[in-house]
């Protein structure tokens, strides 16, 4: 599925509704490059798991917890991992396996410990169709 935005309220929205569909053990990856949206993106989906906190990319400590929403919310950013083992380190097997909602931004550097069955999301932009355009995939994988 190909979705098109042009506002970051769009994009936002997007992420709303996939949260209020998301099921216990559902694992989104998240992959695009720098600017195009991927917080506003997780933001969307946070609010659509009812979760109250602010969320934001968590960059520096690789995993996020959120629990007191509809389901607990797990938002890794694996921007600055430098190896694969610190994945191990923080759990990323409890969490994958568990009866949360995971959501993985820059999963491409991690391909190889990803879960078969997922949902594949790339950002991606076209300064030439405006700068608040987004192209959004959405891919299962099974």
């Amino acid at each position: 599925m190909v979705i098109e935005t042009n506002h970051p309220q769009e994009t936002f929205q997007l992420g709303v509704d996939l949260g209020k569909a998301a099921l216990p053990g559902q694992v989104y990856t998240l992959t695009g490059d720098l600017g195009v949206g991927k917080t506003v993106f997780t933001q969307g989906l946070a609010q659509g798991l009812e979760i109250k906190e602010p969320v934001n990319s968590p960059t520096f400590t690789i995993v996020q917890v959120y629990e007191e929403g509809r389901l607990p919310f797990y938002h890794f950013d694996v921007y600055r991992i430098g190896d694969i083992e610190e994945m191990d380190e923080v759990g990323y097997e409890d969490y994958i396996l568990g009866d949360g909602v995971c959501l993985i931004e820059w999963a491409n550097l991690i391909e190889e410990i990803l879960p078969e069955k997922r949902t594949e999301i790339r950002i991606e932009k076209d300064l030439e169709k405006g700068f608040d355009y987004r192209k959004i995939t959405i891919e299962e994988v099974k």
